[in-house]
């Protein structure tokens, strides 16, 4: 039997444009892999020439999934250039709304693009709700776990199925026997999936309430861009007692924030009840999955979550460093500043570098000089030996690294963080696995799901600090010093991070005379998706799909696995403007 080549375009269930072109030899394994962005990247191009002050609302559209880590980068970007600090409220406002994030984007991956990868939610209807139930009761204390609920569940997926009309379970691999779950496992994960439909709708609200809508909530350099007002809400008009604190009607009160803390509760019974139980039992399907889908063996992390100020670094929940070759007794320093560390390399990227494609560029003096060189749309193969991605390659030191909910949770537990060491020991006891099985496709989804409980428990921490400080009569959430560019130096430039759900993500500016002259931003899932370098390393995707066996090359479920384990988000197109900045088209939906 003569190997092929297996092209799977598009992923589907992720955000954005990804082809995966995978060599297989004669017995179906994967030899080699490569990746490739089908999405220009061109944001920085916007941004050149605007007043640094506005980038976060035009680098937030970067992505719709995770729907404010871009503002909050490109903010402290241009807080960190022109040496702004933000008042302790506000820290912990960004932290209450990143979390919220995290907990919101990682079950919805989970349960809506991910699970159904390891779950036949066909399979779901020879089930038996009774033995369903009991499965579900022994797992948790959820209530929704009686006979009748799982019975009401299969009839919903029953009518789907006799109607024709599969809707949001259509066009999957149905019945491929990569599928292990028991039909009653697979019927309480199906459940599930669409209890937590319902259940996103609430959790979205801490973003609506600190940043007036979701998705894509409010920011401000210099703090947040809400008001708390320490009085009930109230209807009148013009000035007075109730705007104690500059907040006015529109202020976040003591129902707001009651509000916020209802939504933690629920965030945290969700993950406690639901989503940490869930990846146990099926995971516990899966073992031999914690020896598939490595990858490259270097784990980096920026950090985030600061206690009051972004400059102590040990503050921080999630700590900065960087692990080489699975060495958890060693954690690396980064900087994120030295121009020998972070580099961007095009060698297989459709751009162009005035140095030459072969050579790396740190953001600073990144360069997005879109040149294709590749086939013509439609085309049969990628031309892998030259150019093939609209994605750069990052590297540090010169070397590929693996970003996300992985390289956090390593990076917690070689640090000795207390929770993470004993979340991922009971869960390698649970599973009955070696610590080795947190390099793999398995790991990488168990740690999405661990980290997830540690940010839910920390939101209760900062939400009590934000109540103290109110309590004391701080209710600043704003610094108004250095607003005006007449105060600001003619040049000038920093440097803002965040942990995404999806990983590290940094936006580097350069300001000159109060304008943007330089921004690049480095996004979690070209660490991750990148294509080869001029070394010829191949990017994590690309390392972590090769060993895998396909049992079906038409049905390529091994595939998407691994690549849904980094849980991609590709969605750093071109935005269409004329030269002036103004809209061009406007597209109404009726």
């Amino acid at each position: 039997m003569a190997g092929q080549t297996v092209v799977v375009d598009p992923i589907t269930r992720i955000e954005g444009h990804l082809r995966i072109e995978a060599q297989t030899d004669g017995n179906g394994v994967i030899t080699q892999a490569s990746s490739a962005g089908t999405m220009v990247r061109g944001i920085e191009l916007i941004l050149r020439g605007r007043d640094p002050r506005d980038a976060w609302a035009f680098a937030q559209r970067i992505c719709g999934v995770c729907t404010l880590v871009h503002g909050i980068a490109s903010v402290r970007a241009v807080e960190d250039a022109l040496k702004y600090e933000i008042p302790p409220n506000a820290q912990l406002i960004r932290n209450l709304m990143i979390a919220a994030q995290f907990v919101h984007d990682h079950v919805m991956h989970f349960y809506h693009l991910h699970a159904l990868d390891w779950v036949d939610v066909v399979s779901a209807l020879k089930a038996d709700p009774k033995q369903a139930s009991s499965i579900a009761q022994s797992l948790s204390n959820y209530p929704k776990s009686s006979p009748g609920y799982f019975a009401d569940t299969q009839k919903k997926l029953r009518d789907f199925v006799e109607s024709g009309q599969l809707g949001i379970f259509a066009n999957a691999y149905w019945g491929h026997p990569a599928y292990r779950l028991p039909p009653e496992v697979n019927l309480i994960a199906t459940a599930h999936y669409l209890e937590a439909l319902a259940w996103q709708r609430e959790v979205v609200q801490i973003h609506t309430i600190f940043g007036g809508k979701n998705p894509h909530p409010n920011f401000l350099v210099g703090g947040a861009a809400c008001a708390i007002s320490v009085h009930p809400e109230h209807k009148g008009k013009g000035k007075g007692p109730h705007y104690r604190g500059g907040a006015g009607a529109t202020a976040v009160n003591v129902t707001g924030l009651q509000k916020v803390k209802a939504v933690i509760d629920s965030m945290r019974a969700f993950v406690d009840q639901v989503y940490v139980p869930d990846t146990l039992a099926i995971a516990g399907f899966y073992k031999d999955w914690a020896k598939q889908g490595e990858g490259i063996g270097n784990f980096l992390t920026y950090g985030d979550f600061p206690g009051a100020s972004m400059a102590d670094l040990k503050s921080f929940l999630v700590p900065r460093g960087v692990i080489l070759n699975r060495d958890l007794s060693r954690v690396h320093e980064l900087d994120l500043n030295a121009e020998d560390q972070i580099q961007e390399y095009v060698a297989h990227s459709w751009y162009d570098y005035a140095g030459g494609k072969d050579k790396g560029l740190h953001p600073y003096n990144g360069e997005t000089k879109l040149h294709y060189t590749g086939p013509k749309p439609p085309y049969e193969h990628l031309e892998t030996d030259k150019s093939y991605s609209w994605l750069k390659s990052p590297r540090w030191k010169g070397k590929p690294m693996e970003v996300g909910p992985l390289a956090r949770m390593l990076v917690l537990y070689g640090t000795g963080h207390r929770q993470a060491k004993e979340l991922v020991d009971f869960t390698l006891k649970k599973l009955d696995l070696p610590v080795q099985g947190l390099f793999s496709t398995l790991g990488r989804t168990a740690a999405r799901t661990l980290e997830t409980k540690i940010f839910v428990d920390a939101m209760q921490g900062w939400y009590d600090q934000l109540m103290a400080n109110i309590k004391a009569g701080d209710v600043r959430t704003f610094n108004e010093k250095q607003w005006e560019p007449s105060s600001w130096p003619k040049t000038a430039k920093g440097v803002g991070y965040t942990e995404a759900p999806r990983g590290a993500l940094a936006h580097w500016i350069v300001i000159k005379d109060g304008k943007i002259d330089n921004y690049q931003a480095v996004v979690p899932s070209t660490w991750n998706a990148g294509p080869r370098d001029a070394a010829g390393q191949d990017g994590p995707y690309e390392a972590a799909l090769k060993g895998h066996k396909l049992h079906d090359a038409k049905q390529p479920i091994e595939i998407l696995r691994t690549i849904h384990s980094f849980d991609p988000c590709i969605a750093c197109a071109v935005h269409v403007m004329d030269p002036d900045g103004a809209e061009m088209v406007k597209v109404k939906v009726r």
